[in-house]
């Protein structure tokens, strides 16, 4: 299922090749989020394209629209979707306790009203994982209980307490009638807020249950993100080196490139078309606001050192003029690019990888970006 093929001799960065039901993914790498069924502005043959072998859904809005029975009805997520790589799809444990308008929170499971058309719903665990064998994801996520960034450690032990409770009863519900072979994946998700030694509790507990891999949930919630990288270090030796490491939600270029050298293997976020959609494009050199006036004449490419085809063929100038002007390619034009330096960034991390250079590509790029102090090597 996954193979490590290179070790950075400096840093904890790995390598390697995850195999899913719907293709093999080179490690490490990124998701673009496609919550709804769809990376917003991007059509499954842009995805294509720029090289993206693997995207995030998201169980909860699915199961509010247009619901499992529609899905199901289309034969599974992928061909609902038309998207015939690996789908990846989080249990929608984050969304239900930041989106919907009421919730109550149970250790049989989570009733919540919905945030589309205010209906009430009850989930358990078991019923996530139906839900998530019913759209046929290659990776699925179990449910979990997600604090918010200020926690006090009471509430912290409380929701790693409950984590994991779900956890044991999604593993159990869903290896009860699911063969070992050519299967979904099912991983566990740690959580702990910033306490490292709850951390460690919700690590020791989760991988005890022996998942498919792991994910580090409840990060990027609100907290100083200088916060959140003592956490990753404290964690890494209580993560099994044999199973892939998923740093949920996580984030800008830098923190990407920082996470790597601590050992994560997966990545999503919905920064790259969100600041694509509000006129930001990310560069080699960092963020470059292109609404700004400043841009109103320039006509070199948003960066000049990125292949991709909208740097290939329109200038700063005219995708503001698009922008300014509502038109909606300008929105189309920003999130392909930031998509693609996303996925072009991650070809170039495991390229250095496999060719024991990572620390100092690490080093070279986080000097070269708008880096945080934090951030630095």
């Amino acid at each position: 299922m996954f193979q490590i093929t290179s070790q950075d001799s400096s840093t904890k960065a790995r390598a390697g090749v995850l195999k899913t039901q719907h293709g093999e993914i080179s490690t490490p790498f990124f998701m673009p989020v496609g919550t709804n069924g769809t990376v917003k502005t991007l059509s499954n043959e842009d995805l294509v394209e720029i090289g993206a072998d693997v995207i995030l859904s998201n169980t909860y809005h699915l199961f509010v629209r247009p619901g499992p029975e529609v899905i199901a009805g289309a034969g599974g997520l992928h061909r609902f979707m038309g998207w015939e790589r690996p789908i990846v799809t989080d249990s929608g444990g984050y969304q239900v306790f930041s989106l919907a308008r009421l919730r109550k929170v149970k250790d049989e499971g989570v009733e919540f009203q919905s945030h589309v058309d205010g209906t009430f719903h009850f989930l358990t665990p078991e019923e996530v994982i139906s839900l998530e064998k019913t759209l046929g994801s290659d990776i699925i996520m179990p449910l979990d209980e997600c604090v918010s960034y200020p926690c006090e450690g009471a509430a912290a032990r409380e929701a790693v307490q409950r984590t994991t409770h779900w956890a044991g009863r999604s593993r159990a519900f869903f290896f009860k009638d699911h063969p070992r072979e050519a299967r979904q994946l099912l991983f566990g998700i740690i959580q702990g807020s910033l306490y490292q030694d709850l951390r460690k509790e919700s690590a020791d507990q989760i991988t005890a249950l022996d998942f498919d891999g792991y994910a580090i949930g409840g990060l990027s919630v609100g907290e100083p993100p200088e916060l959140m990288f003592p956490v990753l270090e404290a964690l890494g030796p209580s993560l099994p080196a044999d199973k892939p490491r998923y740093l949920m939600g996580v984030g800008l270029p830098d923190q990407i490139v920082k996470a790597v050298g601590l050992g994560i293997d997966m990545f999503d976020t919905c920064i790259p078309t969100r600041y694509g959609r509000n006129g930001t494009a990310f560069t080699h050199d960092g963020r470059l606001v292109v609404r700004n006036a400043q841009y109103a004449k320039d006509t070199r490419p948003l960066d000049e050192d990125c292949a991709c085809q909208v740097c290939r063929k329109y200038t700063r100038s005219y995708i503001r003029h698009l922008l300014n002007a509502s038109e909606i390619l300008g929105l189309k034009l920003l999130s392909y690019h930031n998509v693609y330096f996303y996925l072009d960034l991650l070809r170039k991390i495991r390229q250095a990888i496999q060719e024991h250079r990572f620390l100092g590509f690490q080093r070279e790029f986080l000097a070269g970006y708008e880096s945080a102090p934090y951030l630095q090597i």
